[in-house]
């Protein structure tokens, strides 16, 4: 744990903490880096790192009864952003333009059914164990199940999350290898499509064929071969 100045006490009922220091958004901040670290050196995913930097840093009861100081995805992308650029500044742009290429080249095949390339290949934040996960709206999931293994492709059916949340039903998602790196491709609804929006503020939450070639475009990082 850093050298935070914690306030000792039990106006939260909980020991070893007490309000002003679990309120202190340095503690949620230190939460996230170390959240971070776990995402971009192990591949953890955000709610698993979260939860365990959260044991770490507040011990396991404060940590299991205060799930609201928690941070969120955003602020734990925006460490995960931070640590490539402190210590991955070397490899990290070249390995992610790869992976984007790679994403492309997919999109490409897979252009008949709207893909979207989504997830931190698109954010910016993908270290070496991530994956590339693609969003395609469609009337016929079997469709594109059948269009890869026509590709001979060795797929994988599972469920994914629907972007909308944990109201709407978990969707199909098809998983293959291309070139050494796992795809995931979210088959959803052609009427999901109307409430698939492309940013959140500045973030670009989804991105279309022609978005990706120019990110791809206006990166000055050459491929790792």
């Amino acid at each position: 744990m850093s050298n935070l100045c914690l306030t000792l006490g039990s106006d939260t009922g909980l020991p070893g903490f007490g309000y002003d220091a679990i309120m202190n958004p340095e503690i949620k901040t230190e939460i996230a880096a170390a959240a971070a670290r776990m995402i971009a050196q192990d591949g953890a995913d955000y709610g698993s790192a979260k939860r365990k930097a959260a044991r770490q840093i507040l011990g396991e009861s404060q940590a299991r009864d205060l799930q609201d100081i928690l941070p969120d995805n955003e602020q734990i992308e925006e460490e995960v952003r931070l640590y490539h650029a402190l210590y991955n500044a070397d490899t990290h742009p070249a390995h992610l333009f790869r992976l984007r290429g790679l994403a492309l080249q997919v999109m490409e095949m897979l252009e008949q059914y709207q893909p979207f390339l989504t997830g931190s290949v698109l954010y910016g934040t993908a270290g070496m164990h991530d994956d590339i996960h693609l969003q395609v709206f469609v009337d016929s999931a079997k469709e594109v199940e059948i269009y890869l293994l026509n590709k001979n492709l060795q797929i994988e059916i599972s469920e994914s999350p629907h972007f909308r949340g944990p109201r709407f039903d978990d969707v199909e998602t098809v998983s293959f290898m291309w070139k050494n790196v796992g795809v995931h491709v979210e088959l959803y609804e052609q009427d999901d499509l109307r409430g698939a929006k492309k940013k959140s503020g500045d973030k670009l939450l989804r991105a279309d064929i022609s978005e990706v070639r120019s990110i791809l475009t206006n990166s000055s990082h050459p491929a790792q071969q």
